[in-house]
Order: C-alpha cells, then structure tokens, then sequence
C-alpha cells in the first residue's frame, strides 16, 4: 500500500500568479476552501485556485504533488488518529486521479487555513466525523482536474485530442493503447497547462467507480506493526531535554512553595522552571525528569475553586434547569398538548463529565529561538494551535511551524491547544528544544472534560399511547460559546442540541430550549461528540419510556412514528431484524434498541444484555445498522463502528469524572477504569448502501450505544437507567 512519509511543510506559504505556481519540474494543484460548505467549495471559480509558489526541493501547495519519477504525493487536510483517512481520503484522490491506492504517498498538510480548512465546520481542523463529508467533493475534484491536466499533455504531445486519451494507473494511453506515457513524463509539462475552472470539470458518475466502496488494505498500517511510524511522543532532536510538569490540581491555583534545591540534586536534571500555575523540572531523560519533579515537594495555593465539588455542579444544573431556557425548536404547543394529555410521563436524565484518556499521553516538543519557534506535536487543530502561540510569543504565525505527527487517540482532546499553550511556556526558559510530557495522572486531571448535562423532559401521550407532547431542556456548558461562537445562535449552542431539537420521530407538538451553565472550576471540551452523545441516550431512553406507558413493544412503537423518515426507518429494521428481535433468549437476558440521526449519518443499534442477580452487567452482542450514504471504505466503516462502540460503552458502563475540594478524584487506569477485554461484546455492523451524500461515522456509535445498553437493562430488570454510569448497585434483584 501508499507510504506514510512524514515529511514537513513549509510554512508561510504566500499567494503567488498561478504562471509562477505551474513553474518547475512538477505539477502541484490546489484548491482554496475558503466557504463553510462543500457547495461553496465545489462551486469556486478559477480565480480562488490558491497557487504558491514552488521552494526548494519539498512545497505542498495544495493536496496533490507529482514528480518526475511519477511519484503522487496527497498533502492530507485531516490528521490520521486511528480512524482511517489516511486511507479513505487517499482513495477519493486515487478514484479520480485514475491512479492505484499504492502508488500515493501521505504527507501531513500545514496549518494553513485558507487552503486546508474544514469546510463543515468553518476552521481548519479534525472533526465532527467530517473528515470525508467535508472532502469527498474537493478531493476527487483535485483528482479529476489533475487527471484530465496530464491528459492534455500527453495529448499536446502526440498532437491528438485528449478526449481520446485515456489514463488508468498513473499512466496516459492513446486511443490505440500503443502510444503511452506515465504521469512522470507528464508532470513538467502539465504544470505549464492553464488550470480549468473548476465547474468545467466532470467528476466520475459513481456507477463507474472502480475503487471507492471496495475493501482495501488500509495505509500506513505497516509503519504502525514495525514501529516506523512516528507519533508526538517519539520525537527525537539533538540538543532535546525532557520535561515532565505538573500542574495545579485545581483550576486556577497557583505554586505556594517548590523545593528547587532537591529537585536539582538529582543527577540528570538540568533546570526546575516555575510558570505558576505549573512546574516543570527538565532533565537529560524522562527517568530523571520525573524524580527531580517527586523531589521539589510542590505545595499549591489552591485559588477560589478549591472547594468546588460535584454536588455543588449538580445543584447548580438543578436550579438553573428550572428556568426557561433560549429555544431550540418551537412546534405547536407542547404545554397546552401536555395539559390536555390522557397520559403525563416526566423524566430527569444526567451524564457526567468524562475524560478522554487517550493511549498517547498529552505531549509537545518546542524550540523556541528569537525569530521562529518549531513545534513537534499531534493536533487536530493546526491554525488554532499556531494563532495561540503566535499571540504568547509575540512572533508573526509564517514564524509558528507545527510539525504535525500522528496522534495516539484524539477524541476531540487534540482540538484543544492546552498543552502546547503549556510546553511555549516553559520553552522560553530553555535553551534548546524540550519535550514535555505529561503524566497519566496529569493527562487525566487536567483534561478537559465532556460537560456535566442535567435533562427535564416531560411528554404527553393519548388514549392510544401516541406522543402529542414532547418537551425537552438541556443544561450544561458551551463548548461552542468558547471554542466556535459562529456554533451558538440566539443562545442556543447548536452542537449542544443536536439530535434532541430535530429527533426522528412524529412528535406534532414540541418545545426544546437550552440553558448554558458553566460550572466552576472545570474546563469542557468536545469528546468524540458531544451534544449527541448526550442526547440520544436521553432521547432514545425517554421514547424507550413512552414506548413501555403505551404498552408497546419498543421496536413497533418507534417504526409508528419513523414513517416521514426512511431512512431512520430503514436502519431501525434492518438492525432489529439482524439481531432477531422477538426471538426467545436465556434468561435474565434481553434486547434493548436505540436510533439516531447524528453528523450526517442514520445508524440504530440492539443491545443485548445479561444482568445477573448481583446487579452486573455484560454485555454480549451489539448490532449496528448505518446509513452513512455513499460510503468509500467498508471496512474502514467496520473499525470505527467497533471502535466508537467500545469508547462509548466504556463510558457507559465505568465513564464519569467527579471533583471533591476543587480537585479530580481519578487520576489513572485504576480509577477511571477502560473497558476490559473480557467485558467486550461482539459487535457487528450492517451499511445500507445508497447514492447519498456521505455521511460521518466516527462520532455516530459512540452516542447511540449507551441507550440501546440501558433500554436492554429495563428490558430484564423493569429498572430505568436515568443516570450514567450505569449503577450496579441498583440493579441488584432478589430472585
């Protein structure tokens, strides 16, 4: 398969005519995405082609290089994480560009916003499971524009018309297939060729793919099994000293006393740096580090959070989930329809704070000199990370490189620029590049956690059990208010409601509001999703609610209110059928169902679960239905529906974060348990394939596990799980 080569970008690029961009010996295209939608990218004239000018012997200026030794280069916009792009995006490029898979080589892109942003989203930046719903247009477009560029030329050569060449394997054929030259031969000749406007460009009709939506082996998997590939942590320079830090166990303490002297008799460390907020002693080895940072005995003024604990979090969500809050969706009139119900149902539901716990610990490596500060680290944030450091520093950001790397487990913690924040501070008192690491005990105490959500819902059912009222209001902070403002509207924080203002079902009579509460002395942030992994488990466990009152089997009574929506409808019986609802199981077994509509892409999921006497749970078998649209990579799909299965799982039945005295009480994996491999269940997936647009699936069965997990519980227990994680304690039975 393609390489992983992780060569560096030059940063700084500066726009150039698109005459010196084509100059030299290869053929670079790229397209600026300067919207916040595919439409808008796919839409651009040729005037927005952002065309830089070639330096030295390596400058991506766009997501495709080629060389005279025909080598094709993808300059990626999304960082590789475990999830697959690396695989899936190179396969849009290779589709169109009529090359094989194995034939591209990977680079990461630059922080360079105008060229490699997000166009979902609005930043250049990984995730909201957009990775190929956001690229799926501009890349094959790079690959088609390319394609039919090298088509001209060999075309101008022969002196033919280029509708009858043809191009397959990084090769151009004539019409008669004896006349041929490959993409090498071609590259300094098409880079002399005027780039088409975009929307002269004819991309593939899908009936005639021959690679997207097959089975491939996924790239950069043999750097990962020999040990090549190289992740943040694993950099190595001259000169480099290693630091570890710890940082004030309560948010907004400071250092009150450190013992500098002992930390510095310990052979190896080199310097002891006091930022306030943390300590980092810096030494030849981590080994080293670590015990000059045991040695210097830090003591900590703790500030004004020092007596923050979880009780008083939730009784703030409780007081302020009381009042009305900005609405998300108004249709109807759920009071009047609730007050004239035959049947009244109300339900509180909450959801802790959950830490990411990535494999790879936070870690960064700065050198930083008087003109220019270089950065080693894995981020899913390249311009956030360089506009912050810039703005510490006081340097122009053309002076910020970030040599991105592979990341050992993101999850939406790598959106946030913390702990390179952290490691600038400490670089500007050494001298010389210093790599900072992070504890697992820091990484898990000083994450930043997905929010505290306390959630009042009341609905309205008639004489024959249908839903007529449905109200539903979100307490919790915003993510969005701090990290996207463009994200919240009229005080809503759109990602905070996703999938409960807009749920699947016929509910004639809805009101959904939000109520931003920011608790004290924490810090919140996205976590593989958000909003929805929130609100199905809320959403889809009150419908579970409904669905037992009208007593109703739970899988009938959803397909009653899921006929304006196919393709939930769809995705709901394909995975009750899979998983053989209504068949018989063991005892003190049973199926629970949940179905969502999240990040672009329907997915339903049955759990099925066995609760013993003693209250525990194991879960044995989860089927998933998706509808991801057009999907490019099957497989790739398979990992990320197991994958983000077990992270929300785990989550559901051990995640949660709690604070005593200002202070997290987890700090590791002792404490803030991953799932077992004993407690992992089989987990199959079913894709429905359609011509959609594609859809997002990192995100997707992360959110809709846990309801699915807790209906099957009410399923063999009659108890409803209102809270996670799940309590054992309160499933504890007597026969």
């Amino acid at each position: 398969m393609g390489e992983l080569i992780l060569k560096e970008p030059v940063a700084g690029q500066t726009a150039v005519s698109r005459r010196a961009f084509l100059q030299g010996t290869g053929l670079l295209l790229g397209f600026a995405l300067t919207g916040a939608s595919t439409e808008s990218v796919f839409a651009a004239p040729a005037s927005q082609v952002v065309e830089n000018e070639v330096t030295g012997t390596f400058a991506p200026n766009g997501f495709i290089r080629i060389n005279p030794t025909g080598a094709v280069t993808l300059v990626i916009p999304m960082i590789e994480m475990g999830q697959g792009v690396y695989t899936s995006l190179s396969m849009l490029l290779a589709e169109e560009l009529e090359v094989k898979l194995d034939q591209i080589q990977v680079q990461h892109a630059p922080a360079n916003h105008a060229l490699y942003v997000n166009p979902i989203i609005g930043i250049q930046n990984t995730g909201g499971s957009a990775s190929v719903r956001a690229f799926w247009t501009p890349l094959r477009l790079a690959g088609a524009v390319g394609r039919n560029l090298l088509l001209a030329a060999a075309a101008k050569r022969w002196n033919v018309d280029p509708a009858t060449c043809r191009a397959k394997d990084g090769v151009v054929f004539d019409a008669s297939g004896s006349k041929h030259l490959s993409y090498g031969e071609l590259a300094k000749a098409a880079a002399k060729l005027p780039v088409p406007p975009a929307a002269n460009v004819k991309l593939k009709d899908p009936k005639d793919f021959t690679l997207i939506g097959t089975r491939t082996k996924r790239v950069g998997s043999s750097i990962k099994v020999d040990g090549r590939a190289l992740y943040g942590i694993d950099t190595r320079l001259p000169g480099m000293k290693v630091a570890a830090v710890a940082i004030s166990p309560v948010l907004g303490g400071k250092v009150k006393t450190v013992d500098e002297k002992a930390a510095l008799t310990v052979k190896g460390v080199r310097q002891l740096v006091n930022i306030d907020e943390a300590v980092a002693v810096v030494a030849d080895h981590t080994g080293a580090a670590n015990k000059g940072l045991e040695a210097a005995a830090i003591t900590w003024n703790d500030g004004p959070n020092g007596k923050v604990s979880n009780a008083d979090i939730v009784k703030q969500l409780e007081e302020e989930s009381k009042k009305p809050g900005a609405v998300a969706r108004n249709v109807g009139d759920a009071g009047k329809a609730l007050a004239e119900a035959a049947q009244r149902l109300d339900a509180i539901y909450q959801v802790p704070f959950l830490a990411h716990a990535a494999m790879e610990p936070m870690n960064c490596t700065v050198h930083l000199q008087k003109d220019r500060c270089d950065i080693w680290v894995g981020t899913q944030a390249p311009t956030i990370t360089q506009s912050l450091v810039a703005e510490l520093t006081g340097l122009p950001k053309d002076a910020i490189k970030i040599h991105n790397h592979l990341i050992g487990g993101g999850f939406g913690r790598r959106l946030e620029a913390d702990g390179t924040v952290l490691a600038v501070k400490i670089a500007k008192y050494v001298d010389g590049p210093v790599k900072v690491i992070w504890s697992r005990e820091e990484d898990i105490q000083h994450d930043m956690y997905r929010p505290y959500y306390l959630d009042r819902l009341s609905a309205g059912l008639d004489a024959a059990g249908k839903p007529v009222a449905w109200t539903h209001r979100i307490a919790g902070s915003s993510i969005a208010a701090r990290y996207y403002p463009p994200l919240v509207k009229d005080g809503v924080d759109l990602d905070a409601v996703e999938a409960a203002a807009e749920p699947p079902y016929a509910l004639p009579n809805i009101h959904v509001d939000y109520i931003q509460v920011e608790p004290p002395g924490v810090r919140t942030s996205w976590w593989r999703g958000v909003g929805p992994t929130h609100n199905v488990f809320v959403v889809e466990s009150f419908i579970d609610e409904l669905a037992h009152a009208a007593k109703q089997d739970p899988v009938a009574y959803r397909k009653r209110l899921l006929g304006h929506y196919p393709r939930a409808l769809a995705v709901l019986s394909l995975a009750a059928e899979k998983a053989g609802w209504g068949s018989p199981l063991p005892g003190r077994h049973g199926r629970g169902i949940s179905v969502q509509f999240a990040y672009g892409s329907y997915a339903s999921q049955v759990a099925e679960v066995e609760v013993a006497i003693d209250g525990s749970v194991k879960v044995k078998r989860i089927v998933c239905a998706v509808d991801c649209g057009m999907y490019v990579d099957p497989d790739t799909i398979e990992a990320q529906v197991q994958g983000g299965t077990l992270f929300g799982l785990t989550a559901a039945l051990h995640g949660s974060i709690t604070f005593k005295d200002g202070r997290v009480e987890q700090s590791n994996f002792d404490t803030y348990l991953p799932m077992r491999i004993d407690e992992v269940p089989v987990v199959e997936t079913h894709l429905i394939k359609n011509a959609e647009a594609p859809g997002g699936v990192g995100e997707a069965p992360t959110a809709i596990v846990s309801a699915a997990v807790t209906n099957a519980i009410f399923a063999v227990t009659g108890k409803r799980v209102r809270s996670l994680p799940i309590d054992t304690n309160s499933l504890k039975s007597s026969s």
